[in-house]
């Protein structure tokens, strides 16, 4: 498991381990009361980036922040690797299997799915998965998956052929093994959020740090390469239509990466109770913006608990 390089970690209890399919997942816990959240991290990301909102969270709810399979501090086996006698792609349908899992046999309880970015798709996919375990799902600047292969005839030319053939390139193993180092490299991390990120001085030494560590790890190269690839599996619109609870939307509106007018379609689905604009806030809010995105969320979980109660 990667230690974390955060000079800040004293502040969080140890982090617990719990074995799926055979494989060590890393999770944070605190709070011992009030209705369980699931934090689910974005891609190249883990727990830490909530670092800014559990001890909030956890004020009033028993918080449970967990690195997906294949990031993180949490095991990182070759794709499609055999264990026992299952296969573990990284897709969306697998993220959705551990969330749901890990709510059933650490939680216990139902809870309230939060996600960021790739995670939004993962724990929309584990209320679709397991609906009694599902209170609620609440989505920060969700992925809408522009690369998707039922949505490539939508955009130019150049990225519409262009992507797939970066991918081919990327899944020959010296070609990926490459371009991972060149981009696994601080310089070129916070490069890439200050793109993500429309605040420059949330980009700190810290964030660049906690989203390096676990690229060291055996295995990241592959997870990268896989993911990179993967094109297919749900979008948004597929998942909101099938979910059973009440959603959230919170979208930073500066975000380059997933256009805050796209993201407003989603919200003219009937399980959608509300979208709430960032103003100025990019792709991670609740890292860049918590004390927006905090308050919000309470106000959410507390007004589900009210309504589980009538």
């Amino acid at each position: 498991m990667t230690a974390s390089p955060l000079t800040a970690s004293s502040s969080f209890p140890p982090v617990k381990t719990w074995t799926w399919q055979g494989f060590s997942i890393c999770y944070q816990q605190q709070g011992d009361t009030g209705i369980p959240v699931i934090l689910v991290h974005g891609f190249g990301a883990s727990w830490w980036h909530w670092r800014k909102n559990i001890p909030d969270l956890a004020q009033t709810c028993r918080v449970y922040a967990i690195d997906l399979i294949g990031f993180g501090g949490s095991a990182k086996p070759t794709p499609g690797e055999l264990q026992p006698g299952k296969q573990i792609p990284y897709s969306f349908e697998t993220w959705g299997r551990q969330i749901a899992d890990f709510c059933r046999e650490v939680v216990g309880t139902p809870a309230v799915f939060i996600g960021n970015s790739v995670g939004c798709i993962a724990a929309m996919q584990a209320a679709v998965y397991a609906p009694d375990l599902t209170m609620g799902v609440a989505m920060l600047n969700c992925s809408l998956r522009l690369l998707h292969d039922r949505k490539r005839s939508g955009l130019p030319w150049y990225r519409r052929f262009g992507a797939p053939l970066i991918q081919k390139l990327l899944a020959v193993q010296p070609v990926g093994k490459l371009f991972f180092q060149q981009l696994a490299k601080p310089k070129t991390v916070k490069k890439i959020l200050l793109q993500a990120y429309a605040h420059p001085e949330a980009v700190t030494d810290e964030l660049v740090d906690l989203l390096m560590a676990p690229a060291k790890d055996a295995g990241a190269v592959a997870v990268f390469v896989a993911f990179t690839a993967y094109s297919q599996g749900p979008l948004p619109e597929d998942l909101l239509p099938q979910l059973s609870c009440p959603a959230i939307f919170l979208w930073g509106t500066a975000d380059p990466w997933e256009p805050v007018d796209l993201g407003r379609e989603l919200a003219n689905y009937p399980q959608v109770q509300k979208f709430i604009p960032l103003q100025g806030v990019g792709h991670c809010p609740q890292d860049e913006a918590p004390e927006l995105v905090n308050p919000i969320l309470q106000e959410w979980i507390e007004e589900i608990g009210v309504r589980s109660e009538e």
